[in-house]
């Protein structure tokens, strides 16, 4: 009898340790869910009122939430179409206009063997404080 005492009770420390073990996963608190914002949505929460500054509502949006290191005109094309945005006719002259202001400069890197750009500290900021400059 106290060999099947001894095994029961092993068998109990065995489910309290496990038991113990899966309480510690409710203890830590899950990672906050954030859902992604549509590219859509983000462009018409900044509300460009250019061409220029769709682009660079766009470019920030590749970066920000769809985690590009540089876009090219192509990336920038994707995201206007997805955007449901028309396309400008010289994506190329937009990002000249943007970089001219400050607002992006050119990648370090090519991307798909073609020129790529990426924000600037001012171009992000630009876009964050809806298109207004800095005070």
């Amino acid at each position: 009898m106290s060999d099947e005492f001894s095994e029961i009770k092993k068998k109990l420390e065995e489910h309290e340790e496990r038991i113990a073990e899966l309480e510690k996963l409710f203890q830590t608190k899950p990672k906050d869910i954030q859902k992604k914002i549509s590219i859509r949505k983000f462009m018409l929460s900044k509300n460009p009122k250019n061409e220029s500054q769709r682009a660079l509502a766009v470019g920030h949006y590749l970066e920000k939430y769809e985690e590009f290191a540089s876009f090219n005109a192509k990336d920038l094309e994707n995201g206007f179409r997805r955007a449901k945005e028309s396309v400008p006719r010289n994506i190329n002259y937009e990002v000249i206009r943007n970089i001219q202001k400050g607002y992006m400069m050119e990648a370090e890197e090519k991307k798909e063997k073609k020129k790529a750009w990426c924000l600037t500290n001012s171009g992000v900021k630009y876009v964050e404080n809806g298109f207004e400059q800095e005070k």
